[in-house]
């Protein structure tokens, strides 16, 4: 998969809200929708994560995003590096105790970091991320809270994206939440906090190598969307990488449980285990995963089911990937009828079908390529030998690059309309793309 400078989560990407008032015109003639910003719901939720992974989709695939998609993007970041959900007025500054989210400045990095252009601003996301590392090493949703798989795993994508080994990000004692009653035992990785979350050899059979959302008070709840997320980062990988056409010729490798060893010695031996859960997981319900969100009935969900594509492709399991994607384009599945329309699902959906060696522009026979570009601004060109899809401005206007970035990856944008602030929790997760 074309993505040098990988960019999640995750995850975070929730349901969105009703549309909005009509915002102006863009100059695309698209009624409803805010200059830049893909999507027409309101994007109080999920702005800047479905806008960074529509970014990153597109790049992935070959698609140079409008600039105007890009300064969006850029400009919903606040003034010390983090990004919102959404932030309706850029003019007004933001909350560093509540208005930022680690998902958000995480997937904003990744996607700033592919299309390029923009160093500036992922070099003070990235510095964001390092003073909230919480002392377990990983990263709460919120500055300070406790660390989540969900959220550890977006940040580990943007250190990724940006080049740097996410293993050497190492925390301070008695910073963050997690750092309480910590003095002393700083220099945790990323991956120290993840693999606190992995259910280990005393669980259930059929939750061993299955990740928690985050540590709780009692048994740790198997989450396949924290599970999803957590496979991915723990090979230190973000949304977007270079493995298309690799294949391990195996199976994933379930937790290891032998007399005297309790669980997964690396992380990627974590990783291998918690791709064999999911591959088991989706084994009993013809190849996808079900929703996880609490109270949710008993259906399909297709984001994290993309989600677990991206993640055993990355594995080097294209086999295994594979048979929920073929799921995922089936007619029956009802995927195609659950991204239309939805920047977001579309990029989760490419980029799913990107990773796995498919084509996204003959995904079950949709173009969804195409249609992600439908829904925000027009691209600046197609990709080399690609045939114009009819929304772009130009054939031959590349982006004009020049930072930290060079490839981008999954897209997932949503619509805009309405002003507010919040964020989504993508399938989590999540979540996107």
């Amino acid at each position: 998969m074309n993505i040098r400078r990988s960019v999640a989560a995750l995850s975070l990407c929730a349901a969105l809200g009703a549309a909005a008032a009509p915002a102006a015109v863009a100059d695309d003639g698209q009624a409803g929708r805010a200059e830049g910003l893909y999507g027409a719901k309101d994007p109080k939720f999920d702005g800047v994560w479905r806008q960074s992974l529509a970014l990153l989709a597109q790049d992935a695939v070959g698609v140079t995003p409008a600039k105007s998609a890009v300064d969006w993007l850029a400009g919903q970041g606040c003034a010390d590096g983090g990004f919102a959900a959404y932030r309706a007025d850029t003019s007004k500054a933001c909350d560093p105790k509540k208005g930022e989210f680690t998902d958000a400045t995480a997937a904003a990095v990744q996607a700033l970091a592919a299309v390029g252009g923009r160093s500036g601003t992922v070099e003070k996301g990235i510095g964001w991320l390092k003073r909230h590392q919480n002392a377990d090493g990983g990263w709460g949703m919120n500055p300070g809270g406790p660390s989540d798989a969900n959220s550890t795993a977006a940040a580990i994508g943007a250190f990724a994206a940006t080049g740097q080994d996410p293993a050497k990000v190492t925390s301070a004692a008695g910073k963050g939440a997690a750092g309480k009653g910590a003095a002393g035992k700083g220099g945790k990785t990323p991956y120290d906090a993840l693999l606190v979350l992995q259910l280990d050899c005393s669980a259930k059979a059929e939750e061993r190598g299955a990740f928690a959302y985050t540590a709780a008070k009692g048994e740790p709840v198997a989450n396949e969307l924290a599970t999803a997320s957590a496979a991915l980062a723990a090979q230190g990988k973000g949304f977007v990488f270079e493995t298309v056409g690799k294949d391990s010729g195996a199976e994933p490798k379930p937790l290891r449980c032998e007399k005297g060893k309790d669980g997964a010695d690396a992380p990627k031996d974590a990783a291998e285990a918690a791709l064999a859960h999911l591959t088991r997981v989706m084994s009993d319900t013809d190849m996808h995963l079900k929703s996880a969100m609490p109270g949710a009935k008993d259906q399909p969900d297709f984001g994290g089911t993309a989600d677990a594509v991206v993640a055993l492709a990355a594995g080097e399991h294209s086999a295994a990937a594979g048979k929920p994607l073929q799921w995922l384009q089936s007619k029956d599945s009802g995927a195609a009828a659950w991204a239309k329309g939805d920047p977001g699902a579309l990029a989760k959906l490419i980029l799913a079908a990107h990773a796995a060696g498919a084509d996204p522009r003959d995904f079950g026979g949709a173009d969804l390529v195409q249609q992600l570009n439908a829904t925000g601004p027009k691209p600046e060109a197609a990709a080399p030998g690609a045939e114009s899809d009819g929304n772009s401005e130009s054939e031959e206007k590349k982006d004009d690059g020049g930072g930290v970035g060079g490839v981008w990856w999954t897209v997932g944008v949503c619509a805009v309309a309405g002003m507010g602030i919040g964020f989504l929790l993508s399938g989590r997760k999540r979540r996107q793309l």
